[in-house]
């Protein structure tokens, strides 16, 4: 197509809009502190729309763009959220805190939780990672093969906690 067709005014506005946030593919289960911290992105996010939104022609136009998309992605994470909450049991679910040591004698302790509210950092971890998937199940005693891009690593759970 020659140039001479393309409207670059379109084009510009195009290329400013932000990527969408790519919402995953695996069941949206929540513990109920992640389904809180949901609920509050959103309010958060739509008060920020509504700051930006109330400013009319001064406003941040990418502000609010990005502030939409964002919007858009965690609306829809809240509204595909499945609430877990974690009970008393003798194997790994999500919500349980979990001990393991590997087969160096390292010891960690973390909690499986939903992708929106993982945190590694925290030792929060998503059930669906490959850790989560590792554990999810195991009971005390139980060794299970961590597979890992650094390479797998035989785990043995220690305990299972509900805090």
């Amino acid at each position: 197509m020659s140039r001479a067709f393309v409207n670059e005014d379109n084009a510009a506005a195009q290329a400013d809009q932000p990527v969408e946030r790519q919402v995953s593919a695996q069941p949206n289960y929540v513990t109920p502190t992640g389904l809180a911290q949901l609920q509050a992105r959103v309010a958060e996010l739509q008060a920020l729309h509504g700051q930006q939104a109330s400013q009319g022609d001064l406003a941040d136009k990418q502000r609010i763009a990005n502030l939409e998309r964002d919007l858009r992605y965690f609306t829809q994470r809240l509204q595909s959220a499945h609430v877990v909450a974690p009970t008393s049991s003798d194997q790994v679910r999500i919500g349980h805190w979990v001990t393991f040591v590997d087969e160096h004698d390292h010891e960690q302790r973390v909690q499986l939780v939903g992708e929106d509210q993982a945190d590694v950092a925290k030792g929060l971890i998503n059930w669906g990672s490959p850790l989560g998937r590792a554990l999810l199940g195991t009971k005390v005693g139980d060794e299970v093969t961590w597979e890992r891009p650094a390479g797998n690593l035989i785990i043995e759970v220690i305990t299972i906690d509900l805090e």
